[in-house]
């Protein structure tokens, strides 16, 4: 099935859910042969029956809505308050009494070494 004849049996079916009616292959088919779009029977069938006891008016007021991850924002609000936090020395402290950093030494110097 070409992407023409995709979308006209679509709109067809949102044409006849906005009507409220009820969409079958047949009103499916009415609709894409009374707009020029010929689409083999099948798709009408298909798309029908996958519609069939659904509602198509909720289905597309509630596209993009989930109870999935969390959202953008959150996620970058999450980081910048892990960002204003101060970072805790991950260097385990030394038994020898000696406080200075020895992190850069670790791992073959610093970075501007």
């Amino acid at each position: 099935m070409s992407s023409t004849s995709d979308l006209a049996a679509t709109y067809a079916a949102l044409i006849l859910a906005d009507a409220e009616s009820e969409v079958t292959s047949d009103k499916i088919l009415a609709l894409t042969t009374a707009a020029g779009v010929d689409i083999e029977p099948i798709w009408a069938t298909l798309l029908s029956k996958a519609l069939k006891g659904k509602n198509i008016k909720d289905m597309l007021s509630t596209i993009g809505v989930s109870s999935g991850p969390a959202a953008p924002d959150a996620a970058i609000a999450s980081t910048q308050d892990t960002a204003a936090k101060p970072v805790e020395d991950a260097a385990p402290a030394s038994d020898d009494g000696n406080d200075s950093d020895d992190s850069d030494d670790m791992f073959g110097g610093g970075l501007f070494d």
